[in-house]
């Protein structure tokens, strides 16, 4: 589990890396979507299909699916690792290889916790799906810090290394796995299946494109074809929810949901996967756009030094998760499920509050105890969630816990790009046209230059370019007369140009996110503890 989530979020620190070791421009005309799915391909693929290999599992051994798993999630990394073309062509295969390496990660994260659950007693489950569930949540932060460190070695290292783990890990749990949970002879819901897979595809991918904009606007809200695809995607979920109520053997089974525990618990694990997701990214946008810079940091070394400073977070998980999970199971999950949550839901207030030019200790602070948080919710919630479950059911619930999960961190690129581009849209535009005039760029360029949508700016900092060359350079305007080009392109002056348009959108990010941990605080304080 550690070793597929921390694949899941080692290419977004590595993406400038990888876009200049197959010599492609992200931010060119044409290729942003090279660069959207590569972001979320592992994730939508993997969202998409761990409910059908969670009942597989049930269906035909949770080891057996569990190790073929491995084998794929192997094949695929070695296939990443050789990428054999540039350009177009090289973003293609490594897109393509990471679908296939997410349908080896969907195998894995369907049944991880089924197994699990079944392997221990009940007052042991706490303790061992909170060590799972922990490496899970830390993989995607370690994933960071592995890849800032792997990318500046060689941008191929970030998929060497999964190569040994996937082969000891295929070994070892060839010989050392058994299946000990009950099977559940059946078929394979095949019409619930594909209106799944095609309207969860179909809402995700308009929902991430929605960040890109269209015509005038700053988003792609008003493109017919995003509108198209949230439209199409839900009616095909309402529609395969439909034959799931109506199937003799569903792959979905909403029946589960039944159980307020299950039910509850599960909607508090997608809103803190949503608002996980949200911080992770707007985390590494604010340390390579603004405050690294602003403390003598190149843009070229901020995915590195990004990924160092995210350590904290990390930290949290690790240290909280696995003692949560053992008090969980002495004194009920319920109170520190909540708790965890509203920890979070703290600090993300906390965040708002900072400098955007913060003091680091205060920083660190602050993400450790969202770390803390974190990990004190996420191994009570999965230990009550999967214990609610009857046996011959676990492959299928584990699977459906996965899918929100990724579902949720898949959804929050599309929801925290859009509320960050729309908390700095009325601002920005102002501060970059004023900001740019005053250092020689004439008053026609520094207004088109002004207009363009953020998410421009937000991509050039989460691929670790400078903004302003990126904006500036192709139009030659930093050789004409009277441009102060050292200026404009040094280190100091993009990050204190955004500062304030940035926090405007942070108030917007992180007010949605803190919203999301107080819903999922009240939904675990709910859900029903078996311990009363």
């Amino acid at each position: 589990m550690l070793m597929v989530t921390i694949n899941s979020s080692i290419v977004i620190i590595s993406l400038p890396a990888i876009f200049r070791g197959i010599e492609l421009d992200p931010l060119a005309p044409g290729n942003v979507g090279y660069l959207l799915w590569l972001l979320m391909g592992f994730l939508l693929t993997s969202a998409v299909l761990v409910v059908m290999f969670g009942r597989l599992g049930d269906m035909y051994g949770r080891v057996r699916i569990y190790n073929g798993g491995f084998v794929v999630f192997t094949v695929a990394a070695v296939a990443l690792s050789v990428d054999p073309f540039d350009h177009g062509g090289g973003a293609l295969w490594l897109i393509g290889w990471r679908v296939v390496q997410g349908v080896g990660g969907a195998m894995l994260m369907a049944n991880a916790a089924a197994i699990l659950t079944d392997a221990f007693p009940a007052d042991q489950r706490g303790v061992a799906l909170g060590i799972n569930q922990v490496a899970a949540v830390a993989g995607s932060f370690l994933g960071l810090l592995i890849g800032g460190l792997l990318a500046e070695w060689d941008w191929k290292a970030i998929f060497w290394v999964s190569v040994p783990f996937g082969l000891v890990g295929t070994v070892w749990s060839y010989r050392s796995l058994h299946d000990s949970g009950i099977r559940t002879p059946g078929r394979l819901d095949l019409p619930g299946t594909l209106t799944f897979a095609l309207g969860l595809t179909a809402l995700l991918t308009g929902i991430t494109y929605g960040i890109q904009p269209h015509g005038g606007a700053k988003t792609g809200w008003t493109n017919p074809w995003v509108l198209s695809a949230v439209v199409a995607g839900s009616a095909l979920l309402a529609l395969f929810c439909l034959i799931e109520f109506r199937t003799r053997q569903p792959m979905f089974d909403l029946a589960l949901f039944g159980s307020r525990t299950f039910a509850l618990g599960n909607l508090a694990a997608l809103l803190a996967a949503i608002g996980r997701g949200g911080l992770q990214f707007m985390l590494i946008i604010w340390l390579q756009g603004i405050w690294l810079p602003l403390h003598g940091y190149d843009y070229e070394s901020t995915p590195l030094w990004a990924g160092i400073y995210l350590l904290p977070l990390t930290i949290g998980f690790l240290v909280s998760g696995p003692l949560a999970g053992w008090f969980s199971d002495r004194y009920g999950g319920r109170l520190f499920a909540t708790g965890g949550l509203l920890l979070a839901a703290a600090t993300f207030v906390a965040l708002v509050l900072i400098p955007v030019d913060f003091d680091y200790r205060l920083f660190a602070l602050i993400i450790l105890l969202n770390g803390l948080g974190m990990g004190i919710f996420t191994s009570p919630n999965t230990a009550e969630v999967m214990s609610a479950v009857p046996a011959e059911r676990r492959g299928v619930a584990s699977g459906m816990r996965a899918t929100l999960m990724n579902g949720g961190m898949a959804l929050s690129i599309g929801i925290f790009f859009s509320l960050m581009v729309v908390g700095m849209s009325p601002t920005l535009p102002g501060a970059m046209d004023e900001g740019l005039r005053a250092q020689g760029v004439s008053a026609d360029v520094a207004g088109q230059v002004a207009e363009l949508p953020p998410v421009g700016s937000l991509f050039a900092t989460l691929l670790g370019y400078n903004p302003l060359r990126e904006l500036l350079g192709p139009s030659g305007t930093l050789d004409q007369p009277g441009v102060d080009a050292a200026e404009l392109t040094g280190e100091q002056f993009f990050p204190h140009l955004i500062s304030g348009p940035f926090h405007s959108g942070l108030i917007a990010v992180f007010g949605a996110a803190g919203l999301m941990m107080l819903l999922g605080a009240f939904a675990s304080w709910f859900a029903r503890d078996k311990r009363g």
